[in-house]
């Protein structure tokens, strides 16, 4: 298969400001480096995405799958992203078919800054066939978990920022953070496309920092992805997405703490923790 081009364009992520402390004092400080970037498709203005651009090709080609406006990497010849004018230029390889009608609909989602998604959200999942062999052993989540803890990110020197990241086993492969989990998971979906030529998720772990909603779960299952675990909780929608694909949601996945809310039997429990202590709430424990 024929990769697309894609243009190595970097930007800083954050830059210095001046604010004032608690004790009236002037301290610099770092922020995140938001700026919009205006995907075109053949020439075609389709979206201005909000993002950090850490890999803007990775997002916009992400983007493009998770909408399902393209089918895979093969359709794509070039992407361009030039920072002067803010503009990402996609070139395909045989057009879009149906770009107006398919992108006529766009439902504005809970995402940070406000993500949107073209058509609905819950078409076409209930073809989606996740592996039945994915497990996540509960070591492994521990280990997962405290991988992210450990990990030096724009978080913790700007805050401001959501992450996403994909991990084979208890092996981190890529780190994303962007200030819209939306972009952080597309991010993530460009780059496994490109490594996989489009191949399934397999026995990968999707991890954010954001909560589980419908868009997110149905992006990671869209990437063939099984196991999907957040430090944040779960929506209605995003449980009931799960159920349906097969997906198991691990979410308030904290230290040695979780709840897993869809799908158990893919996880398995190999490192459960000693009882609480009597008397003690659990549920405050963990507060």
């Amino acid at each position: 298969m024929s990769m697309p081009h894609l243009t190595q364009a970097r930007v800083p992520l954050t830059r210095e400001v001046e604010a004032m402390n608690p004790y009236g004092e002037r301290e610099i400080i770092a922020i995140p480096a938001e700026r919009d970037l205006t995907v075109y498709v053949d020439k075609r203005e389709l979206v201005t995405l909000m993002t950090l651009g850490a890999q803007p090709e990775w997002l916009v080609l992400g983007y493009l799958l998770n909408q399902r406006l393209i089918a895979s990497v093969a359709d794509i010849e070039s992407i361009t992203v030039d920072w002067d004018v803010g503009a990402a230029s996609v070139k395909t390889r045989q057009g879009i078919e149906r770009i107006e009608e398919r992108t006529a609909k766009r439902v504005v989602t809970t995402g940070c800054g406000q993500g949107s998604v073209f058509g609905n959200l819950m078409d076409e999942i209930d073809a989606i066939c996740l592996p039945d062999e994915v497990v996540l052993h509960q070591s492994s989540l521990y280990a997962i978990v405290n991988a992210i803890r450990l990990k030096e990110s724009t978080y913790k020197s700007a805050g401001s920022v959501h992450a996403c990241a994909l991990f084979q086993g208890e092996a981190l492969q890529l780190f994303v953070e962007d200030v819209g989990r939306h972009n952080a998971v597309d991010t993530i979906a460009g780059w496994m496309a490109l490594q996989e030529q489009g191949g399934s998720g397999g026995h990968k772990v999707f991890y954010t920092t954001g909560r589980l909603t419908s868009e997110m779960v149905i992006k990671s299952a869209q990437m063939g992805v099984a196991v999907v675990v957040s430090r944040s909780g779960i929506t209605e929608m995003g449980l009931e997405v799960a159920q349906r694909v097969g997906l198991c949601a691990i979410g308030r996945a904290t230290n040695k703490h979780f709840l897993c809310y869809a799908h158990p039997e893919r996880l398995v429990l190999d490192a459960i923790p000693p009882p609480p202590v009597a008397g003690r709430d659990r549920t405050a424990s963990h507060s």
